[in-house]
């Protein structure tokens, strides 16, 4: 006689085969077997699913979810977005500093235009290379700022569906809210818009010179949201960066020294232009100043005919941010060299008549007419 064939099945597989006449020795499934959904809900976790079937009820079941299951998926999920973060931040991290350092290159290669002395000077002085360095850490502080935002933001939704809470209401109110507080905040976007293409452009950064309309100064700050900049009266000005419109940069990459000197018209124009031309290609010579002027002086020759004198033109390329403190040396040097050869600096010059009603006009250079109130002399 042969053995009956026993099998066993798990009481869960009971469970969800129980139905309306389904029923074996010694009374339905039901009876046995506790429904899962009533502890671990409609979706069941594996463990919530393990121990339901060992102890046989569905609290040990629920309590496993809620203590094992859900704890173990959050550490999980946190884990998962702090790896992703990590990553993503690598690569965004090593291709900016990649794209500046070709940039950096880049802006060597323009500043070639210029001599020999210049490439010089900027490749000791690395000036590019620590431009760069400099935009490609506020490029990378944004980037892991809006990285982290995101990446946390979508981790923090996962933890509220694993918890067992309904996104669907919460993300319809969030597009409600995001909506309403677009429209509230409009300038507040177009700032962080505009602050954003001011950073990837490269428009200015922390010490140019920048002249951006309203407000000229030394930049100190850029901010997505705002531009801090202090003028030459020390005031501190706070420009929203989308309420520029233009800018000026007056100190990127090299700057120029534009000097208008002016020469009575008696002057002799050729040895004036060869004292000036002298005495800046000295200036440019000395070893105080050769690592701040770049170029040799260019004399441009005579730029206009003013009332009272002639001006002549001398440009001199300067590292940025340098060419005020170049003009200031380079004129007390000229006027040393004009005194020194004994060309003259004209002042304002006018002829003054005085008109008289009854007698015409009077010389203002004659002797003026005796008064006739005053006491003959003796």
């Amino acid at each position: 006689m042969s053995e009956p064939l026993v099998i066993t099945v798990p009481m869960r597989v009971l469970a969800q085969v129980d139905g309306p006449g389904s029923s074996f020795e010694g009374g339905s499934v039901a009876d046995v077997v506790p429904d899962l959904s009533e502890g671990c809900g409609d979706d069941p976790s594996w463990i919530c699913e393990r121990v339901t079937d060992w102890t046989n009820s569905d609290s040990w079941g629920s309590a496993a979810d809620w203590f094992v299951a859900k704890p173990f998926a959050i550490v999980i999920t946190v884990v998962v977005a702090w790896l992703v973060g990590r990553v993503l931040k690598a690569v965004v991290r090593r291709s900016i500093e990649r794209s500046m350092t070709g940039e950096a290159g880049h802006v060597r290669q323009r500043i070639q235009g210029l001599r020999s002395r210049a490439v010089e000077v900027l490749a000791e002085t690395e000036d590019p290379k620590l431009r760069a360095e400099a935009r490609a850490q506020t490029l990378i502080t944004v980037s892991r700022g809006l990285i982290s935002l995101f990446v946390w933001f979508v981790a923090f939704l996962v933890i509220l569906g694993i918890i067992g809470i309904d996104l669907a209401p919460l993300l319809a109110g969030a597009g409600i809210l995001g909506v309403a507080l677009g429209f509230g905040a409009q300038d507040l976007v177009k700032d962080f818009i505009a602050g954003t293409f001011i950073i990837i452009e490269d428009q200015y950064g922390v010490g140019d010179v920048v002249d951006l309309g309203e407000a000229t100064g030394t930049v100190e700050n850029v901010t997505l949201r705002v531009t801090k900049l202090r003028d030459v009266d020390g005031n501190v000005w706070h420009v929203p960066n989308g309420e520029i419109a233009r800018v000026g940069n007056k100190s990127q990459e090299w700057s120029r020294a534009l000097l208008d000197l002016d020469v009575a018209y008696d002057t002799d124009l050729d040895r004036a232009s060869e004292v000036i031309q002298r005495t800046a290609e000295a200036m440019a010579a000395d070893p105080e100043w050769q690592q701040v002027i770049l170029d040799t002086p260019e004399l441009w020759g005579v730029e206009a005919f003013g009332a009272d004198a002639v001006s002549i033109r001398l440009v001199t390329k300067t590292r940025p941010g340098e060419q005020w403190k170049v003009l200031r040396e380079m004129r007390r040097r000229m006027k040393d060299a004009f005194d020194a050869e004994g060309i003259e600096i004209p002042f304002p010059q006018r002829t003054l008549w005085i008109r008289r009603d009854d007698d015409g006009p009077i010389d203002a250079e004659a002797p003026a007419p005796a008064d006739p109130t005053a006491e003959p002399p003796g």
